[in-house]
């Protein structure tokens, strides 16, 4: 079976295991004081607090899996050899919607660490795929759901 590749930068990789060792040390013996509090209530069929506690017990080893999983395949993005002024994984990248809307702008990394809210695209994402390979100043059409869309690219840092 061929396990999955993690693309991530070395901060993304940091932040899981982070989190994986909140979810160990901190997250898992609080759910376990839960348990344990719910079960001294009595009957376990009609004890909401005991079900509660047990699916979030669930959700948390599941988690704890996915990221040990993650970060055992994780590969660090390298972004050498690549041009300063191409767009990669790792990558900013500044562009403006042509022919006059706003400039944005986003890190493009690992499908792990997306959080467009924080203006981190996954390398899955239409806009990224569009934008990986490309140049400053170049005139770049993005396929979204919403439509297609022209950019050119301001700046790659």
């Amino acid at each position: 079976m061929v396990e999955k590749i993690y693309p991530m930068t070395l901060e993304g990789k940091e932040k899981l295991e982070q989190e994986l060792e909140e979810l160990k040390t901190v997250k898992r013996k609080e759910i376990v004081e839960r348990i344990k509090i719910a079960r001294s209530f009595g009957d376990l069929s009609e004890n909401s607090e005991y079900e509660s506690a047990k699916d979030e017990q669930a959700f948390t080893e599941g988690r704890i899996t996915t990221l040990e999983n993650m970060i055992r395949f994780a590969q660090i993005i390298d972004n050498k050899g690549v041009d300063n002024d191409e767009v990669s994984l790792g990558r900013t990248v500044t562009f403006i919607e042509l022919p006059d809307g706003d400039e944005e702008e986003y890190t493009i990394v690992g499908s792990a660490e997306a959080d467009p809210l924080s203006g981190k695209i996954s390398n899955d994402s239409p806009i990224a795929k569009a934008l990986i390979g490309k140049r400053l100043d170049d005139e770049v059409t993005i396929s979204t759901p919403g439509g297609d869309m022209q950019v050119k690219i301001l700046k790659v840092s």
